[in-house]
């Protein structure tokens, strides 16, 4: 893992989930952070229930964090294990409208 995936990593291992106070870290939740080319992150999680009702909240949170990691350009976030995961990625990692 490069220094920057660690800070990335540190960064949405930050994000404190909602429902327990603790954080993405400590539940183990990030499963996955790769730099993909320079300054594209890909990072992966599992919320902490298939059916987890804030799981996009979680996605968008992690995005957030990602991005303010200097280096960063661009953050794909992807949810696994999830009843809706195709529904939230492709909601999380849309482009926006020009």
């Amino acid at each position: 893992m490069t220094e920057l995936e660690d800070k990335v990593r540190d960064a949405v291992g930050k994000v404190a989930d909602p429902e327990t106070g603790m954080s993405f870290a400590e539940m183990q939740m990030i499963t996955n952070v790769k730099e993909e080319e320079p300054g594209v992150f890909k990072v992966e999680f599992v919320p902490s229930s298939p059916f987890c009702p804030i799981a996009f909240k979680l996605a968008t949170d992690i995005k957030n964090a990602a991005m303010t990691v200097t280096g960063v350009k661009k953050a794909l976030v992807y949810c696994r294990g999830h009843r809706m995961e195709q529904q939230i990625n492709e909601m999380t990692n849309k482009e926006p409208q020009k």
